[in-house]
């Protein structure tokens, strides 16, 4: 931490150095070796498409390199900036992120990829608001819980104003259309309203709202519907609706215990469509087999349990807005990746989720990072005073 940092928060020399030799080392391990695993897992299920598409079989290896370059750099930055910074921007957080879904969607700014407005064109790169929007509406529910706990936890209008938000924000990701990222970012909300110790009562009504409509926007869409239809039996319409899903289910079969090797994958090569991106994990399951699968799980398990962790940490401190903003970030990315997971293995319907820090996409990587920097930076406050864990925030 530089000296105008640490004057600016109000710590002593001795202090500074205390919290500087904190670094979560399990977390930044974890981190690492996904990221790894992502790189040589881009390389080897895009090698084929990127030859023919491109004339260089490492073409997005190459970007997903840079990308992991600028999410190493976003991850530093994110890092560098105190959790009070986090909670005096939450409004303006909320209107950034809200913004930009509004944005994406206007008339030759949003860029259109199989039917769905998700991304904003800037030369060679694509960014999805979407992905920054999940952080950004984290951070802003964190800040309000802590301003506003005691309504939440007694009163229906307390409960019910975080909820409206979730449900702007969720008409804008489905009119791009995104449901994954609504999926997201409502078990996100859900799992920090929960922990912040809203009654249980007014949870169980929320919990079935939110099933219900979730069952209306799957049957309000035919292209929904037919993704359900076809997770529920794929092989009913392996060339059709299931198609990808049974040709990812042919990878984890042909993986077996041990995968046939890496780089020996059959269904990169233009079987499983979207093997570098979404289905990225049904490729390593091929190459790996169970144990490499096993191998992924598990890491992604771990790097949710240390987010928990930070959070309950920060929650025994007192820094309440730290334990929320590092909850929901732990949601963020468990939910994320169990999700992206299932629908590889056919456990849950189509969903157009990567996984996070291993599949090709620049936004989902850099924000995943941030994430990560602010889970570091959060572990590295535990040893900050109480007061100023908590500084900052609006009392609206």
């Amino acid at each position: 931490m530089s000296l105008t940092m640490t004057q600016t928060i109000g710590l002593s020399n001795q202090e500074s150095k205390v919290i500087s030799s904190r670094f979560d080392s399990t977390l930044l391990m974890v981190t690492a070796m996904l990221l790894v695993i992502g790189l040589v897992m881009i390389a080897s299920a895009s090698i084929d498409i990127a030859d023919v598409r491109n004339g260089n079989p490492f073409h997005y290896m190459i970007r997903h390199g840079i990308f992991v370059i600028l999410g190493v750099i976003a991850g530093l930055m994110a890092y560098q900036l105190p959790s009070s910074w986090w909670q005096k921007m939450g409004w303006l957080a909320l209107c950034i992120s809200l913004l930009m879904l509004v944005v994406v969607l206007l008339p030759g700014i949003g860029k259109t990829v199989n039917g769905s407005t998700r991304w904003i064109s800037l030369g060679s790169l694509n960014i999805q608001p979407s992905e920054l929007t999940k952080l950004l509406l984290v951070s802003y529910l964190a800040g309000y819980l802590v301003r506003r706990r005691e309504e939440v936890m007694t009163s229906w209008w307390g409960f019910a104003k975080p909820m409206i938000v979730l449900g702007v924000a969720a008409v804008l990701l489905l009119a791009e259309p995104d449901f994954g990222a609504t999926v997201v970012i409502g078990a996100a909300f859900l799992g920090m309203i929960f922990l912040s110790g809203a009654r249980l009562g007014q949870f169980i009504v929320l919990i079935i709202g939110c099933l219900c409509g979730a069952i209306g926007l799957v049957y309000s869409q035919p292209y929904r519907l037919q993704r359900f239809i076809g997770y529920t039996d794929p092989w009913a319409d392996q060339f059709g609706s299931g198609y990808q899903l049974t040709q990812s289910l042919i990878a984890f079969g042909r993986g077996d215990w041990a995968g046939v090797g890496l780089g020996n994958s059959i269904q990169k090569q233009f079987y499983l469509p979207e093997a570098h991106t979404d289905f990225v994990f049904a490729i390593l399951a091929e190459e790996f087999g169970l144990i490499g699968t096993l191998m992924v799980v598990g890491l992604f398990s771990v790097l949710v349990y240390r987010a928990l962790r930070i959070g309950y940490l920060a929650e025994k401190k007192q820094q309440l807005f730290n334990a929320y903003f590092a909850y929901g970030i732990g949601i963020l990315l468990g939910a994320q990746s169990f999700i992206n997971m299932g629908v590889n293995m056919g456990l849950l319907p189509t969903k157009g989720l990567t996984l996070p820090l291993v599949s090709y996409g620049g936004s989902s990587l850099i924000v995943s990072c941030m994430c990560i920097g602010v889970l570091a930076r959060i572990y590295r406050d535990l040893d900050i005073p109480e007061s100023v864990g908590d500084a900052g925030g609006s009392n609206a």
